[in-house]
């Protein structure tokens, strides 16, 4: 026997998904699906041609060192919606970064609407999130990332933390979108400037590139009148910038500009107030 410490590295979640499809008989099917590990995709039955895909972190969160990898390809003619199944929690990290990357790309006349439910951060999280997205010059894509520091309702706070995310959107190759977002060390303080949040705790961005951005650039911005964000247009791209006092104020925000974005269709199912 020995009374020196046994050092023993602490079990990580990892997983990676993978989802691949095409078009057939006029309907989004499957063409590859993968996954391994803490990631896991659902496809619950849709009633038309496109397809619904959930995906779930079945480590129930996220801290220090956890890895997720996702990946979609949208094949010529498909419409495939990813959601998820809950909110991701970010839990505090004794020592290193969790890590969430997803890869999407859409192909000829594609569409992809990436809408997961908000992530939330709790004190002394550390995540780094990246989001890589190829598109074909004719296809759309939508994408909606919200992020609330803490749970208001719950009486929680971010004070401290290290918050990244990393956004690279091209199409045929050619970079149209690109975006860092850093919140680190002292979140509250910064979150409290009028020029960040302006005390804040709920943030989203949400962008939309297509033939359509102009047109729903004139629904958009009714929505967001009288709160603090703002919508704008530029290059077949529009950019949606909200925040709120809570997530579920957030939310109410949300849910009736995704719907414009998607054209009038509603949020996937999993989303409810």
């Amino acid at each position: 026997m020995t009374s020196a410490a046994v050092s023993t590295r602490p079990q990580r979640a990892e997983g990676r998904g993978h989802l691949a499809a095409r078009l057939l008989d006029g309907r989004t099917r499957i063409r590859e699906l993968y996954q391994e590990g803490a990631a896991k995709i659902r496809l619950p039955d849709t009633f038309d041609a496109s397809m619904e895909a959930v995906i779930i972190n079945t480590a129930g969160g996220l801290t220090g060192g956890d890895r997720l990898d996702w990946s979609v390809v949208a094949g010529a003619g498909t419409k495939i919606d990813v959601t998820t199944q809950a909110c991701e929690k970010i839990y505090r990290a004794s020592a290193s970064t969790a890590e969430v990357t997803t890869r999407i790309e859409v192909g000829v006349g594609a569409r992809v609407d990436w809408l997961p439910q908000e992530t939330i951060l709790f004190d002394r999280a550390a995540l780094f999130r990246r989001l890589d997205v190829d598109l074909d010059e004719s296809a759309e894509f939508l994408a909606v990332e919200a992020v609330l520091l803490g749970r208001k309702a719950m009486g929680e706070a971010v004070q401290t933390g290290l918050f990244r995310d990393r956004w690279r959107i091209r199409r045929s190759g050619r970079l149209i979108h690109a975006e860092e977002l850093r919140l680190s060390e002292g979140i509250a303080g910064l979150a409290a400037r009028q020029a960040v949040l302006g005390g804040q705790v709920a943030f989203a961005t949400l962008l939309y590139a297509g033939p359509l951005a102009e047109a729903y650039l004139g629904k958009v911005r009714p929505l967001v009148e009288g709160i603090m964000g703002g919508a704008s247009t530029w290059s077949d791209k529009l950019v949606v910038r909200l925040a709120a006092a809570d997530g579920f104020t957030l939310r109410k925000i949300l849910i009736p500009v995704i719907s414009v974005l998607r054209n009038g269709a509603p949020v996937p199912k999993v989303w409810n107030l």
